[in-house]
C-alpha cells in the first residue's frame, strides 16, 4: 500500500525535476504554446500515476475517482475529470522518461546482471484481433512459450537497483541491446547473464569496453574454467528474476488493457519509476556466501 509519509517527498523530487525540465526545453518547443496552463501541474499528474503503481491498485479509473478525488483532496485540491487526466497522462511521457533515466537509476558497483522479460499486450488467442498494437507489437518466444508484445531489458546491480532499461519488439534477439552503447553507458566490471546471451563475438566486443560478460554453458558445450566467485555470483543471478517479478506484479508494467501505444509506454515508465521508490529491493547479501556455500562447489 501507499506510504503516506513519502507522498510529499516523492512530489517534491518530481516537482523540482519538472521545473528544471520545462526551463531547459522551453527554447526547443516548436509550435504555438497553449493559451492557458492545465489546472493540474505536470508534477501532480506524474505523482498520482506513481502512487497508483505503488499502492497495489489494479484499476486506475477506480483509483483516481474513488481514492484520489475523495480521500486525497488535501494533497491534490485541483483534480480534473478522469477523461481529462488520461489526456494529461499522455502529455507527460517525455518528462517522465527523462526523470526515470536521470533520477531513478542506481550506480554500477562492478557486479551487474542483465535479463529480458516478455511484456504481453494481449493473450495469444486474441493476437489476430488486437488493433491497438497492430504493426507495432510482434510475436516472439521466451522460456515460457510464445507471446505477443514487447521485451523489457533491464540491468541491475547487486543491490537490486536498476542501472539501465530498454524496450524492443518481441522478436528481437536478446543480445542485440548489448550492442548498443547507450544501454551499457554506465556499466563496467562483470555482467552476468543467462544462456541466451552466449556469443563469442559479443564477449569480445564488450571486453573492449571494460565489461566481462559471464554466462553459464549449454549442455552441448565444452566446460570452461571459471573463478569460484564468478560461479557463485552466476548462481545468484535469480535476483534479477525477482526484480522482473516485482516490476510485473507490484509495479504493474504489464497488463492487457491499453488503449494506445503512448498509454502503454507511459504505464511502463511509471512502473519502472515506482520500483525506484519501493522501500525494499531484492539484493545479494555477500555475508551469506560463507564456507558452507563454497563447499557446494
Amino acid at each position: 500500500m501507499i506510504c503516506f509519509d513519502k507522498i510529499t517527498e516523492i512530489f517534491c523530487v518530481t516537482d523540482e525535476f519538472c521545473k528544471n525540465f520545462e526551463k531547459t526545453t522551453e527554447s526547443f518547443i516548436i509550435g504555438n504554446k497553449p493559451k492557458r496552463k492545465p489546472r493540474m501541474t505536470t508534477a501532480e499528474v506524474i505523482t498520482i500515476y506513481y502512487l497508483f503503481h505503488l499502492g497495489g491498485f489494479r484499476c486506475f479509473k477506480h483509483f483516481y475517482i474513488f481514492y484520489v478525488q475523495k480521500h486525497m483532496q488535501d494533497d491534490f485540491p485541483q483534480t480534473v475529470s478522469y477523461n481529462r487526466f488520461v489526456e494529461l497522462m499522455q502529455s507527460v511521457l517525455m518528462p517522465m522518461t527523462m526523470f526515470a533515466k536521470t533520477c531513478c537509476l542506481g550506480s554500477c558497483t562492478g557486479i551487474s546482471f542483465v535479463d529480458s522479460t516478455p511484456i504481453r499486450v494481449c493473450k495469444n488467442k486474441r493476437i489476430s484481433r488486437n488493433k491497438v498494437f497492430k504493426g507495432v507489437a510482434t510475436t516472439g518466444k521466451s522460456t515460457m512459450g510464445w507471446f505477443h508484445g514487447f521485451k523489457l531489458y533491464i540491468i541491475i546491480n547487486d543491490k537490486g537497483e536498476l542501472l539501465s532499461f530498454a524496450v524492443t519488439q518481441a522478436n528481437v534477439d536478446d543480445r542485440e541491446p548489448l550492442k548498443n552503447e547507450g544501454f551499457l553507458k554506465e556499466i563496467f566490471g562483470k555482467l552476468f547473464a543467462d544462456k541466451g546471451y552466449i556469443s563469442e563475438k559479443l564477449q569480445k566486443l564488450l571486453f573492449v569496453d571494460g565489461i566481462e560478460l559471464i554466462t553459464s554453458i549449454r549442455n552441448n558445450m565444452k566446460n570452461s574454467l571459471m573463478n569460484m566467485s564468478d560461479k557463485i555470483l552466476l548462481r545468484k543471478r535469480s535476483v534479477i528474476e525477482t526484480v522482473n517479478d516485482e516490476l510485473k506484479n507490484i509495479c504493474q508494467v504489464e497488463h492487457s488493457r491499453h488503449r494506445s501505444v503512448v498509454n502503454f509506454l507511459t504505464n511502463m515508465i511509471a512502473g519502472i519509476i515506482a520500483y525506484h521508490f519501493l522501500p525494499k529491493k531484492p539484493s545479494i547479501k555477500f555475508e551469506t556466501l560463507d564456507s558452507k556455500q563454497l563447499a557446494l562447489y
